[in-house]
């Protein structure tokens, strides 16, 4: 169809809403067909081109239509600059960054464009055993019988149940966490900080730091303490020979801060060096671990059959320190001789019988007992129960008679074996939560991971129920073997100063001395090399500013800054010099960073946010609340001060990131709350348009009503009602005509039935009325003015105008149409339901049947979201989601099934996948009838419909033009208005007569029916045909089919051209959901 010129167009505006009972009845049969599909521009439209955010210009559109004549999308084409085909947009699966990211850093690395290699970890080597290394430590090797001395059986098996609980739930959030999407490398500071927001991310991972740093500090300790007293005790600087009590202790300490020192200096050395010569040491120390704990086990079953001889002198019930003596006795017959042993010595003036000799020593007799009586001795019953000490008590057997006088002081106090701390329950606790840390190994590798959502979940469980068995089942079988004074000698001094748990190892003690001093040294080195990256990690992000040096390093990327400084926090553990009294420094850090983890498990899982939607799938709120309060309650059992301490530096850093930090946008959990929240929150909203990940439908939901000021569709509120899994906001809009003071008491009555239907469909939201003069311009102020601040509606749901080609009113899809043009002006995405009375209601239940997306142009990911969102409702969770798309001739359908099934695996939904091949095909003789016949139809509106209110308005204009400002003469006067104005009617200016108002003539008519149809309307209507051709073969009998709704046309003379399209396109359909995007993404991969 040719365009019509200037004056042709003001003479069809004119004609254009006039008597459509007259064309209807004229060729009734041949214009009332059901055409549907997208609009179509005119070529040669005389309108002058305007900025307009629907379609490309006219020029474009020409060059897309020779671009897309051999497609079968030409419906789409218009909108392929911003919404581009399913095809395409797969087909860069293989690389994350060309997929529209979830969040700022990684599109900065998507601009980066760095190739990375293929990560081929797998659950073995990435995730389970780089969690056992890290898990089992020196605790496990120094301290482990010294607990379990101290506590009891049953007491420290209460301490290892408790904190492996916690570490066992807090695996359980982080994994939740972790199968949420893709995480990047940077473990629980990134699933903490993304989660939770830079606030808390920032305090949390500098707590993380500290406690990786004080870790490595502690390895240190541990390596010393094996060096100098199990190793290579004469390597002492300062000798402890002769030393007793407080000056004994600060040589040792002395010691270990130089020794401590020097190692330090030298694994910082190695890291600086290249961290790869620790990665191929990995496995070298990860080997030693395993080898001696294996050691230990075949040491505890060879005692069931030879227990090992290592013999206890006892001096009443008094532990002996076993060294510069031999006998264990005080005198020993030789020759028919009694002669004194060292013993003797050790306690007398001289070797004589009659020297003078200590008190309690003349009075109560020397008893050698075995150390390790074996697993079928059964001491297990003696060690059942605890045995706390004050510093400087002696260790004794309780069970031996001891004489004693209790006036006497105590004397050579340096022959027994004293407790060198204060023990009680607390204090074990907080010694022994360091051995199970280490469960985010598997997370800080997720980059390296071939499938991180498999592997972390199964490592990291699998890691930790490994890891407390073997601390269970030591304590039983340490409390079984091994004698209770033996136990509580914490340093092995009355067993030759052997390593308590060396003694009970097989083949050698040897085994686990050398293997455990290799361990912490490794252990200590991992510290050393991850604590760096993950503060340079912080740096990067910027949210501290203080901390922006340490992001810099070596050309290579490895963090020198940051390696000075964990060196020198680490040098301030050292200088402790005490494992007991380091260890529970960094499990205050460690139980921090846990407690926020199962924090963030709770929070997202609360929140109900549509993009949290864990591939791992058990876990549940009541677990992340019980793992936190757990690390709380470990916290203050540990050390109160030093609870307090971490708190205190955790606060002062979040109000320093809060007040001077940078601002980021992460799609954390506490941005999701303020969602919700009062006026605090809603300053907060104004900062920014919320996250991907915080994404959901909030919702402006448009209903028309009655004279009555009932809702003439409630079913609409229904599907709000399903749609509402997302938790967003719901506001219910209607418009009213007339003025705001006539219709005060008609918006109220309204008012009050959508309140009413709201609380009967169980909607939460806010309704809104709006009055105008006019129902466009209402509905247009609703779009515009609804919601307050942040908080505003990014949807609009709206109902397909129903019977809109029937009756004379045409004003009711023409608003739709402009409705159509303002949210996509507005960047809202739009949801029209088509036959909304066959919706299913709250109470209806389907209990199978299928939702079928059919996903043509990406549009933001909303053909996604919205199945998921249903299937959280009750209505719809027995349907299975299908998701079609479709293939061109020059695409390959195999492969574009492959990347649509890998897409949706890490979208974490579940859904069957099918690509549909429409090849190129001749257009049919009946697409050319059904679009010349929509032309047809279209013109002839053009000419004859003028509405009564036009019509009334343009007789109104002619009277008041043609009304003399003189008086009339007496034959002027005869002549009655309706004559005046009928002749003006049809006269020209020429004075020749024009056709009578609202004629067509002959001639019009034969223009129409030679008419050509334009061949862009004719591709379109070939585009809705075969698409509806398609989607009835294979969705005909889905519960829902969820469409693309294209775009409202740019030209309004196209708009009856629109809706017949999308006649076209939905026809044979009984539920079908259009849907729109706002231009921006609603869903993403990552977490």
């Amino acid at each position: 169809m040719q365009a019509l010129s200037g004056e042709r167009c003001l003479l069809a505006k004119c004609y254009f809403h006039s008597t459509l009972s007259q064309m209807c009845s004229f060729h009734s049969n041949y214009f009332m067909l059901n055409l549907k599909v997208l609009f179509v521009c005119l070529p040669g439209d005389s309108n002058p081109k305007e900025s307009s955010p629907f379609i490309n210009s006219s020029d474009a559109a020409a060059e897309k239509s020779q671009q897309y004549d051999g497609k079968n999308m030409a419906l789409f084409e218009e909108e392929m600059d911003t919404s581009p085909m399913v095809s395409s947009l797969l087909s860069s699966l293989a690389n994350y960054s060309n997929l529209p990211q979830g969040s700022k850093e990684h599109e900065e690395m998507c601009r980066r464009r760095r190739e990375l290699k293929a990560p081929q970890l797998g659950t073995l080597m990435g995730v389970y055993m780089p969690c056992i290394q890290n898990i089992f430590g020196v605790i496990l090797f120094l301290r482990m019988t010294w607990l379990v001395g101290i506590g009891g059986v049953i007491g420290t098996f209460i301490i290892v149940f408790m904190c492996c609980s916690t570490t066992m739930l807090t695996a359980i959030s982080m994994s939740a966490i972790a199968t949420n999407g893709v995480v990047p490398a940077g473990g629980s500071y990134y699933m903490i900080s993304r989660s939770l927001g830079p606030e808390f991310g920032g305090a949390v991972g500098i707590c993380f730091y500290l406690g990786t740093t004080y870790a490595g500090a502690m390895y240190i300790l541990g390596a010393i303490e094996l060096l100098l007293i199990y190793i290579v005790p004469k390597a002492a600087i300062f000798p402890l020979e002769g030393l007793e009590g407080p000056e004994a202790e600060a040589a040792l300490l002395n010691n270990m801060r130089v020794y401590g020192t020097i190692l330090l200096t030298s694994m910082s050395t190695v890291v600086f060096v290249g961290v790869k010569y620790v990665n191929k040491l990995a496995l070298v120390f990860l080997a030693c671990v395993i080898l001696s704990i294996l050691a230990v086990y075949a040491g505890v079953i060879k005692t069931a059959v030879e227990p090992p001889v290592f013999p206890v002198c006892v001096l009443g019930n008094r532990t002996l320190v076993w060294k510069n003596f031999d006998v264990c006795a005080k005198t020993i017959e030789t020759a028919n001789a009694t002669v004194t042993t060292q013993l003797w010595r050790m306690f007398c003036d001289s070797p004589f019988l009659n020297a003078t000799c200590d008190k309690y020593f003349m009075s109560n007799n020397v008893t050698q007992i075995q150390g390790i009586p074996g697993i079928t001795s059964g001491i297990l019953a003696d060690n059942l129960f605890g045995n706390y000490y004050e510093k400087g008590d002696l260790i004794a057997r309780g069970s031996m008679e001891s004489v004693e006088d209790h006036d006497d002081p105590l004397t050579s106090a340096n022959r027994y074996v004293l407790a060198d701390i204060t023990s009680f329950f607390t204090l074990l606790v907080g010694i022994y939560f360091p051995s199970v840390t280490g469960i985010m190994a598997g997370s800080n590798r997720s980059g390296d991971l071939r499938d991180a959502q498999k592997s972390i979940p199964i490592g990291t469980i699998a890691a930790i129920t490994t890891t407390s068995l073997v601390y269970m089942s030591s304590v039983i079988l340490f409390g079984a073997c091994i004698e209770g004074v033996v136990l509580r000698d914490k340093f092995g001094e009355g067993v030759h100063g052997n390593l308590v748990i060396g003694t009970l190892a097989w083949p050698s003690p040897w085994v686990i001395v050398i293997g455990s001093f290799f361990s912490t040294c490794g252990a200590g080195l991992q510290s050393l090399t991850g604590a760096p990256r993950l503060l340079q990690a912080i740096a990067k992000d910027g949210i501290v500013p203080a901390l922006r040096i340490f992001g810099h390093g070596k050309a290579n990327g490895e963090p020198t800054w940051s390696l000075l400084l964990t060196a020198c926090i680490c040098e301030t553990g050292i200088l402790i010099a005490s494992l007991d009294s380091v260890a529970p420094i960094l499990s205050m850090f460690f139980l921090m960073c846990y407690m926020f983890v199962n924090l963030a498990c709770a929070v997202q899982t609360l929140l109900r946010t549509p993009n949290w939607r864990p591939r791992f799938k058990f876990y549940h709120w009541t677990l992340s609340f019980l793992g936190m309060s757990l690390c709380l309650t470990l916290m203050f059992l540990c050390s109160w001060y030093y609870a307090i301490v971490a708190m205190v530096i955790a606060g002062s850093i979040y109000k320093y990131i809060e007040f001077a930090g940078a601002e980021k946008e992460w799609g954390d959990g506490i941005r999701g709350l303020s969602l919700s929240a009062a006026r605090y929150a809603l300053m907060r909203l104004e900062e920014g348009p919320p996250h991907t990940k915080n994404w959901r439908p909030q919702l402006l939901v448009l209903v028309s009503t009655d004279a009555e000021q009932n809702v003439e569709q409630p079913r609409l509120l229904s599907l709000t009602n399903q749609l509402k899994a997302g938790k967003g906001l719901t506001i219910v809009g209607t418009a009213l005509e007339g003025t705001y003071l006539a219709n005060h008491e008609q918006a109220q009555r309204a008012e009050q039935a959508l309140r009413k239907l709201m609380e009967t469909e169980k909607v939460k939201g806010f309704c809104q009325v709006t009055v105008s003069s006019n129902l466009r311009d209402a509905t247009s102020h609703l779009l515009q003015a609804s919601g307050l601040g942040g908080l505003k509606h990014n949807a609009v749901l709206v109902s397909w105008p129903r019977n809109w080609k029937q009756g004379d009113d045409h004003q009711t899809w023409r608003n739709f149409i402009e409705l159509v043009r303002e949210t996509t002006t507005a960047r809202l995405a739009l949801l029209v339901p088509k036959n909304i009375s066959a919706y299913p209601s709250n109470g209806e239940r389907f209990t199978e049947g299928h939702i079928d997306v059919w996903w043509i142009v990406h549009d933001g990911g909303m053909l996604m979201l919205l199945p998921f969102l249903l299937r959280q409702h009750k209505v719809w969770r027995k349907c299975k989601m299908r998701i079609f798309t479709v293939a061109q001739m020059d695409d390959n359908s195999i492969q574009m099934k492959k990347d649509l099934t890998t897409f949706l695996y890490h979208l974490r939904i579940d859904a069957m996948v099918e690509v549909v091949e429409m090849h190129d095909s001749d257009i049919s003789a009946y697409t050319y009838e059904k679009t010349l016949v929509m032309e047809q139809r279209s013109q002839m509106l053009k000419q004859i419909n003028l509405t009564k209110n036009e019509r009334e308005r343009e007789v109104q204009l002619i009277h008041d033009n043609t009304t003399p400002a003189t008086p009339l003469t007496p034959g002027e006067e005869a002549q009655s208005p309706g004559e005046q104005i009928q002749r003006t009617w049809t006269e020209k200016c020429d004075g020749e007569p024009a056709k009578p108002l609202g004629a067509v003539t002959p001639e019009d008519i034969k223009d129409i029916f030679n008419m050509k149809p334009n061949q862009s309307n004719v591709r379109r209507m070939h585009t809705a045909l075969r698409l509806n051709e398609v989607i009835l073969k294979k969705s005909s009998e889905a519960k829902l089919v969820l469409l693309n709704m294209p775009g409202a046309p740019r030209n309004r003379t196209g708009d009856e051209n629109y809706m017949e399209f999308l006649e076209v396109l939905t026809e044979g359909l009984n539920r079908v959901l259009l849907v729109r995007g706002g231009g921006r993404e609603v869903i993403t991969i990552y977490s």
